[in-house]
């Protein structure tokens, strides 16, 4: 799940929906783009899988859903590359659209390395686990892992150390905002991961859903904004009578599509626990937090 596609203003917000892109773009001379051919509503035209560096082999940023299309996208992306083929890959987190091409990608060039940070106590075999800090290197470009949790709790973003750009994952989209997921989010780690990326020079990000973004430090600076804004408007429903989540979420998002909603919710609940965890709001229910009433503290 990558995002609900919300903006910050009160007029229509751009969305993922409709958006369009080539299966194949050069964003630089180190990045070519591959994409994993699975659009929908949340990722857009569909997962950005990124060829770094600009020797014979190149790493593989991430893999798709593993829908069948995607194998020729990523020849063509390596012939336009001028590559030969892939030197290990580099997975930015655990979610379906990122690793479900592993195995075919694995299956049409080998046993390649496969490196990501690792949560304790989840299965390792075939991985190799990398930690914050920790560089992967290739012909042309050194990538640095920035470990970046709170949209999933193995979430890495990378550093193109040479150009300096980032490499974002679903921190940060091309097209709209990051849905913080009930389950393995959390608001709080995913803001001070935010900040921790503007303490970057991130220069351009690369994002794994929709368009480059030139400008890195304004994009993060909006998107915390964004998120202020959200905690003041939902902060701002709350009063004495409990309201379901749903009742909250369309007073708020009034500016994009109501399909849109049911993941718009999974983000309006992780304000809320945020600001229970801070004695703002209140919940009564025991089913889930995402099924309780809200009301203020």
């Amino acid at each position: 799940m990558s995002g609900d596609s919300s903006g910050a203003s009160s007029a229509a917000s751009p969305t993922m929906i409709g958006l369009t892109q080539p299966e194949v773009s050069v964003w630089s001379e180190r990045v070519t783009v591959a994409l994993g051919m699975n659009p929908g509503l949340f990722s857009g035209p569909g997962t950005n899988t990124y060829l770094v560096g600009n020797g014979p082999r190149r790493i593989l940023v991430d893999t798709g859903q593993g829908k069948p299309e995607y194998l020729p996208v990523l020849e063509h992306a390596l012939a336009r590359a001028g590559a030969e083929g892939l030197q290990e890959i580099v997975l930015t987190h655990a979610h379906v659209d990122h690793i479900g091409g592993l195995a075919d990608v694995q299956s049409r060039f080998g046993p390649l390395r496969v490196s990501k940070l690792v949560l304790p106590g989840a299965a390792t075999a075939g991985v190799t686990a990398i930690a914050d800090g920790q560089r992967i290197e290739t012909d042309g470009a050194t990538l640095r892992a920035i470990f970046t949790p709170g949209h999933a709790p193995d979430h890495l973003c990378f550093s193109l150390e040479q150009e300096p750009a980032l490499f974002s994952g679903d921190n940060v989209l091309g097209v709209g905002t990051t849905v913080i997921p009930l389950e393995g989010g959390d608001l709080q780690l995913y803001l001070d991961s935010l900040e921790r990326l503007l303490t970057e020079p991130p220069g351009r990000i690369y994002p794994a859903h929709g368009p480059c973004i030139p400008d890195g430090r304004a994009k993060l600076r909006e998107y915390l904004a964004h998120r202020r804004q959200r905690e003041a408007q939902i902060l701002a429903t709350l009063g004495p009578n409990p309201s379901l989540v749903s009742e909250i979420v369309r007073r708020v998002y009034t500016d994009i599509p109501a399909v849109l909603h049911a993941a718009a919710a999974h983000s309006v609940t992780a304000h809320l626990l945020k600001l229970e965890r801070e004695g703002l709001a209140h919940r009564e229910g025991a089913a889930s937090a995402l099924a309780d009433r809200w009301s203020a503290a």
